[in-house]
């Protein structure tokens, strides 16, 4: 679920910077894949700030790099529990990509993207680490229309819920988990 994003910097900085006031900077990358570094906005020191990061965890027990984590059980599981409460932040991009077995030799690739040409801003957590700080990043069950291709969708955060999500108690953020409304997506074959 949701293992490439497409981030353009130029018009993903500009409306960043524009709508909360702050300095946010990013390489370009149409396919950004797990293990790459992304950016992110978090609430530091009681100010929203760019934190870089890199795509997916590795516990000691896990066999296989970790991207993604249900928002209906991270806010009790272990390994997502502390950084659930105090480390999430939002993952601005212009978009998503998920692939779908349509019979061919080769799965379908689909672009999810705003249906107005804006960001948007998946929900995330990040955790410290001796290097860069590290991300995984919020599914939540599908609307209607992704669930056509997948399963799964990205937990997306509206802006005007930014404060909410990053800096509410996890149990004031519970109705930030629920997928958006189909008319703000739109899906196309690549």
């Amino acid at each position: 679920m949701c293992g490439r994003l497409n981030v353009i910097n130029d018009p993903l900085a500009k409306w960043v910077n524009d709508y909360f006031g702050m300095s946010f900077t990013t390489e370009s990358n149409s396919d950004l894949r797990p293990t790459q570094e992304i950016a992110t906005i978090s609430r530091i020191s009681e100010s929203l700030q760019q934190i870089d990061t890199t795509w997916g965890i590795k516990p000691s027990w896990s066999k296989k790099l970790i991207i993604n984590a249900q928002s209906e059980t991270a806010a009790t599981k272990k390994t997502f529990k502390n950084a659930y409460a105090r480390n999430r932040c939002m993952i601005p991009c212009m978009g998503w990509y998920e692939w779908r077995d349509e019979g061919g030799e080769r799965k379908q690739r689909y672009s999810f993207t705003h249906a107005d040409g804006l960001p948007f801003l998946m929900a995330g957590i990040w955790f410290q680490s001796e290097g860069k700080p590290q991300l995984v990043t919020l599914t939540t069950h599908p609307n209607e229309k992704c669930s056509e291709i997948h399963k799964r969708m990205p937990v997306l955060i509206m802006p005007e819920d930014t404060e909410c999500w990053l800096s509410f108690e996890v149990e004031s953020i519970q109705p930030l988990l629920l997928p958006v409304e189909n008319e703000l997506i739109r899906i196309e074959k690549c």
